[in-house]
């Protein structure tokens, strides 16, 4: 398959498709939005796209327009932002293995029945997962018990499988993880009921017990011990593309804010004629500009086939960084424009700053990273 459509066309055509609804999918609850959204063609197809896990011909810059077009639209960012988590940091990367473990799972995807989560971070651990506990122990009859507790899990509650990670090696040492694929129902899952969080709120957050669960070899989604590998591959795909979820919601709060200022008077004249304040919305822009150029240029190069994933992973670290970092600072000059509106959850000019904070966060707390890309320029230090 090969995509020609230039990216804002795709986007248009995006808006076009899903925006009478956008306001109003997630009004049911988190899985009858994402049923619904899923559903819808434009969504549908790079969903089927990432469970081929094709890359090249356009693939991934076009998944990429959709995605921007989908916030755009107005989705609510929480429901963007798990679309985006799901087919960046799920989909594709599981989809490019030789083993295809979400081919049983497919038809399910597809018609939005069945969503998936990936659960690594652990009540002691996150940035670091050699420091995990969750751990599958081999019994002489071949079988593994998985036992353990996963937290800060998105869309755990509603999750019908999940991706985890389990120790299969009590030593410290870079085979001493595993990758399995866990259907929720099975004996000894439990998720939790959702957090109460204040950040991407349409989408829900908990934990996983695992309780004696036992998993098999075809629960294994790589060999056992490549599970640090893997996750190395999830996190680069992730942070590299997930921030394009943002874009859409930037570009519509530019939308707003212009036509908010060149309507509101003050002083004898419309507000958008004050030159610090038209500055301020060229500032958004520019903003918005960076950030979309990093996430485009990430697909690009993706599609181009030219350096493998493993190769990209200090670049991705540096792109969500920049992204998040920008995206905090595009929520806090907004801000401002709109007044007091800004902070009134319904006045239709609301600014949520922690779910632009919670960036710096998840995919790998910002921090760390910076840590990881210095090590990579050769500094000797440690985290």
């Amino acid at each position: 398959m090969t995509v020609t459509a230039r990216p804002a066309d795709v986007t248009a055509a995006v808006v076009d498709e899903i925006g009478p609804d956008a306001a109003d999918l997630t009004a049911e609850g988190f899985r009858a939005g994402w049923r619904r959204l899923v559903r819808t063609p434009s969504v549908n197809a790079v969903m089927a796209d990432s469970l081929r896990g094709e890359t090249g011909n356009g693939l991934i810059e076009n998944a990429v327009s959709v995605i921007e077009g989908i916030g755009r639209a107005g989705v609510p960012a929480g429901l963007t932002y798990a679309v985006a988590s799901q087919i960046f940091g799920i989909q594709w990367p599981l989809s490019t293995l030789s083993k295809k473990p979400l081919a049983p799972y497919a038809d399910a995807i597809l018609d939005g029945s069945l969503i998936l989560c990936h659960a690594l971070t652990e009540e002691t651990g996150g940035s670091d997962p050699l420091s995990m506990r969750t751990a599958a122990i081999r019994s002489d009859s071949g079988e593994y018990r998985l036992d353990g507790r996963k937290a800060y899990v998105t869309a755990a509650p509603e999750a019908d499988v999940i991706l985890t990670f389990a120790r299969t090696d009590e030593a410290r040492h870079p085979f001493a993880l595993s990758s399995f694929l866990i259907p929720s129902d099975r004996a000894g899952v439990e998720r939790s009921t959702p957090f109460d969080k204040v950040a991407l709120t349409e989408v829900p957050m908990g934990a996983i017990d695992f309780d004696a669960v036992v998993a098999t070899d075809a629960d294994l989604v790589t060999t056992e011990g490549s599970g640090l590998a893997f996750l190395a591959s999830t996190t680069t795909w992730e942070r590299a593309l997930l921030m394009s979820y943002a874009l859409g919601g930037m570009a519509a709060t530019i939308d707003r804010a212009v036509t908010w200022l060149r309507d509101r008077e003050q002083f004898g004249r419309s507000l958008g004629a004050n030159p610090l304040v038209a500055a301020r919305v060229a500032d958004l822009a520019i903003i918005r500009h960076r950030v979309r150029t990093l996430v485009y240029d990430m697909a690009r190069r993706i599609d181009s086939q030219t350096t493998p994933m493993s190769a990209l992973s200090t670049d991705a670290a540096q792109v969500k960084i920049s992204c998040a970092q920008d995206l905090l600072q595009f929520e806090t000059s907004a801000a401002p424009l709109f007044g007091a509106r800004a902070v009134i959850a319904d006045s239709g000019y609301a600014i949520n700053t922690t779910s632009a904070l919670a960036a710096s966060i998840y995919a790998g707390t910002n921090d760390l990273l910076r840590v990881s890309i210095a090590r990579e320029l050769g500094l000797p230090v440690g985290n």
